[in-house]
């Protein structure tokens, strides 16, 4: 049971790996605003389905404490994310963000029925290197005038972690509450976008495209499978997994024509997955057990 849902959970991993790719096609819509409408859009299905199932509206009544930490783990991230970029260099801002992997190995730790190992740390660490010279193929250059982005950076790798966690403590709420997260997510976020933004609409039918993709999926499903997964399957091996995202990323770029093969992708491919392997080793010898 916890091997499927760390099965399912990483298929989060997939998904975000995609984020790039559809991002950058789908035009020049500012951010709140792609976020305001590709939330919205990931809400679809779970709405369908509660037309579909009335009951399953239940899901949706929840303590004030389950709302406030999914709806703060959903829109701050994303909020603080946006607010890094526009002051920040998005090659450290996105280093420095990416820094909630290991942020939830090491808080996992804290968490009833969890044991932190040396190899689940030295593999996260392995990862975060991997991401570096994959975000970082020219170098980085911390300048103490970007502090505010830098802050709000480490404020958004923080937020995803302590969501992650903290949804792990609400193992018996159901997932169909991620529904209600996401239309709240794209409320906030239209309301960011009305103060903060001036109002671009794709070009095409192709930019269209990939901003439904974009709900669906990376926006959409994933936070479905990310909850189940933190829930019901091993966090500190999602954790680790989670720095394949950029490196998933990376290649399908490659792939797509956007970006180039270099000695720093294949060090990052060999550190992110031999870090993520290291993570899993427990997991590994458990099934090894069963076996014999």
């Amino acid at each position: 049971m916890k091997t499927k849902a760390t099965l399912i959970g990483f298929t989060a991993i997939l998904m975000w790996s995609f984020l790039a790719l559809m991002t950058a096609a789908s035009g020049t819509m500012p951010p709140f605003q792609l976020s305001a409408i590709t939330f919205a859009i990931g809400s679809l299905p779970g709405i369908l389905l509660f037309i579909a199932q009335p009951a399953r509206l239940k899901g949706l009544r929840q303590s004030p404490k389950v709302w406030l930490a999914g709806v703060g783990g959903l829109f701050g991230y994303h909020f603080f994310y946006f607010t890094a970029l526009r002051n920040a260099p998005a090659v450290e801002a996105g280093l420095i963000a990416y820094l909630w992997p290991l942020l939830i190995v090491v808080g996992s730790a804290f968490l009833p029925g969890e044991k932190l190992g040396w190899h689940h740390i030295v593999g996260a660490l392995c990862g975060l290197v991997g991401t570096a010279l994959i975000v970082g193929k020219n170098g980085f250059a911390f300048d103490p005038a970007y502090s505010l982005g830098y802050f709000t950076a480490f404020l958004c790798a923080f937020t995803w972690a302590a969501y992650s966690l903290i949804s792990r403590k609400f193992e018996k709420v159901s997932t169909d509450v991620v529904t209600g997260l996401c239309l709240a997510t794209s409320l906030l976020s239209l309301a960011c976008h009305l103060v903060l933004e001036t109002t671009v609409w794709p070009d095409d039918l192709a930019q269209w495209a990939a901003v439904v993709g974009l709900g669906l999926f990376p926006v959409g499903l994933a936070f479905y499978v990310w909850d189940y997964g933190v829930k019901n399957g091993d966090i500190q091996i999602l954790g680790a997994s989670s720095y394949a995202a950029p490196l998933f990323s990376t290649l399908i770029l490659i792939l797509s024509g956007f970006g180039e093969l270099s000695v720093n992708i294949g060090l990052a491919c060999l550190l992110i997955t031999g870090g993520a392997m290291l993570a899993a080793r427990d997991m590994v010898f458990r099934k090894r057990e069963r076996a014999t």
